[in-house]
C-alpha cells in the first residue's frame, strides 16, 4: 500500500482539511499532548534555510512523544550526485516520515514517488501547503468557523500564494490576488483555480470585503537576488494599516514570515490589531502535529 504524502492540496479532501484544522485546535488547548508519535522518527530534509519549519516539526514530533532528525542538504549524498531516487530509498526505509524544504517541486514528487513512508513538503519553488494549514487555522481560532467568503493576496504570485489557489477551490472562498504585470501565480494553476481566483487591478478592489489580507516578501527564497529594479516593481504592492480600512470589518492580517518591514508590510503593521502573525507562526506546529497524526495514525 502506497503511503499517503502531504506535497500539496490535491488529494486533500475538504473534510480531511476540516479534521487536521480542528485537531490542530484541539492539540493546542493540551497541556499535557498525547504521545501519539512515540518510538517514531520524522527526518528533515532541508535545501534552503528556515526558522518556523524546522522549529515547528522538530518540537511537534517531540512534544508528541516522538524524536527528529535534521539533515541539510549538502551533508547527504545527493550533493555528490547520488540520484534522488537511492536517498529516498534508504532514508524511508530508516525513517517514519520525512519533511523536505527544496528548490523543485519536479525533486520532491520524484522523492515522494520513491518512498516508502509518507513525505511532507516543507515549502517548495511551487507550493507550501503548512503555511496555508496554519493561516487557515488561524482565521479558525478567531472566528470559530471557516466561512471564508474572501482572501486578498497582495504581492508576488508565489509557492504561498500557489497554495491558497489549491484551498480556495476546497473550501470555496474567493481569492482575490493583486500583483505586479509579469509576477502572475503559475498559469496552469491558475486555470485548474479559475473558478475561485481573479487577478485584480486594484488593490483596493482586491481588499474589498476580505476576511484575510496576506502578504509575503517581494523577493522569495527561489528567486534571484532582490534588486533595485525589483523594489521599484513592487513598491505599491505593501500593506499597511491603511490598506485594512477597505477590508471586511474584524478582518484579519496574516504574513508567513519573514517579513521585510518597510517593503511588503509597513513598520507596525505585524502588531497592529487586526494582525494574528504571532498566533499563525505558533500554529504551525500545532497543525503540523495533526498532520503527522492524519499521515500516520490514520
Amino acid at each position: 500500500m502506497s503511503p499517503k504524502h502531504f506535497l500539496n492540496f490535491t488529494n486533500l479532501s475538504k473534510k480531511d482539511l476540516i479534521n487536521i484544522i480542528d485537531r490542530g485546535l484541539e492539540l493546542k488547548t493540551m497541556v499535557s499532548k498525547p504521545k501519539s508519535m512515540e518510538g517514531k522518527i520524522l527526518g528533515l530534509l532541508f535545501e534552503k534555510p528556515s526558522t518556523r519549519t524546522r522549529i515547528s516539526f522538530e518540537a511537534g514530533m517531540q512534544r508528541l512523544g516522538g524524536s527528529a532528525l535534521f539533515l541539510s542538504g549538502q551533508e547527504l549524498q545527493m550533493s555528490r550526485g547520488e540520484p534522488i531516487s537511492d536517498t529516498a530509498k534508504v532514508m524511508s526505509s530508516m525513517l517514519d516520515a520525512i519533511v523536505i524544504r527544496t528548490d523543485s517541486q519536479e525533486n520532491l514528487e520524484m522523492f515522494a514517488a520513491n518512498s516508502s513512508v509518507p513525505v511532507i513538503s516543507g515549502l517548495s519553488d511551487v507550493y507550501h501547503p503548512c503555511q496555508i494549514m496554519a493561516d487557515l487555522m488561524t482565521f479558525k481560532e478567531v472566528n470559530k468557523n471557516l466561512n471564508i467568503e474572501k482572501v486578498c493576496w497582495i504581492g508576488d504570485g508565489n509557492n504561498v500564494c500557489h497554495s491558497y489557489m489549491e484551498a480556495a477551490q476546497i473550501l470555496e472562498f474567493q481569492l482575490s490576488i493583486f500583483c505586479p504585470k509579469g509576477h502572475e501565480p503559475n498559469a496552469k494553476i491558475l486555470e485548474s483555480s479559475k473558478n475561485f481566483v481573479t487577478i485584480s487591478s486594484s488593490k483596493e478592489e482586491a481588499l474589498s470585503d476580505a476576511s484575510i489580507v496576506t502578504t509575503d516578501v517581494w523577493t522569495s527564497m527561489n528567486s534571484a537576488k532582490q534588486s533595485k529594479e525589483k523594489e521599484l516593481i513592487f513598491k505599491d504592492f505593501f500593506v499597511d494599516s491603511s490598506a485594512m480600512n477597505f477590508s471586511k470589518e474584524g478582518s484579519i492580517f496574516l504574513h508567513c514570515l519573514p517579513a521585510h518591514r518597510g517593503e511588503e508590510v509597513s513598520f507596525e503593521m505585524l502588531d497592529h490589531p487586526s494582525s494574528k502573525v504571532w498566533m499563525q507562526a505558533e500554529n504551525r506546529m500545532h497543525v503540523q502535529e495533526a498532520i503527522l497524526e492524519y499521515l500516520l495514525l490514520d
